[in-house]
């Protein structure tokens, strides 16, 4: 793959992700400020929903790749190591004493790298036999 081709790919996954991202702290804030819920589980909560948000997005506009049930599922493992890893850096901010929006802010950082790669590398990598140029 190019690197023009990959800096368009993640520019999309940033796109998608933009959505997902206002979905997650939307959640976020919402489960912290109005239902009182821990920050950490918060953070959690919000990237699993967030995630769900931009499954379709990622399918269709990032990978250009169908729909499938194994797709999905890869999907959804990467969704949940984007929530423990918001949960954990979310969790060490406010224990260091950081607003928890600033901790997110650092885990969302962190998250987008690590999720687009594993995304990019398994979740949505092309077919046996499929040519993409992945």
């Amino acid at each position: 793959m190019t690197g023009i081709t990959r800096f368009s790919r993640f520019s999309r996954y940033l796109a998608v992700g933009a959505a997902a991202t206002a979905v997650h702290y939307a959640l976020l804030v919402a489960l912290v400020e109005l239902a009182a819920c821990p920050a950490p589980w918060a953070a959690a909560l919000g990237a699993w929903v967030g995630a769900q948000v931009a499954f379709v997005g990622n399918a269709r506009i990032t990978f250009g790749s169908s729909v499938t049930a194994a797709r999905w599922l890869r999907f959804q493992i990467v969704a949940a190591l984007g929530a423990v890893l918001s949960y954990a850096i979310v969790r060490a901010g406010v224990a260091l004493g950081w607003h928890y929006l600033v901790g997110q802010v650092v885990a969302t950082g962190v998250t987008v790298v690590v999720t687009y790669e594993a995304n990019r590398r398994w979740s949505f990598a092309p077919e046996p036999g499929a040519s993409s140029g992945r």
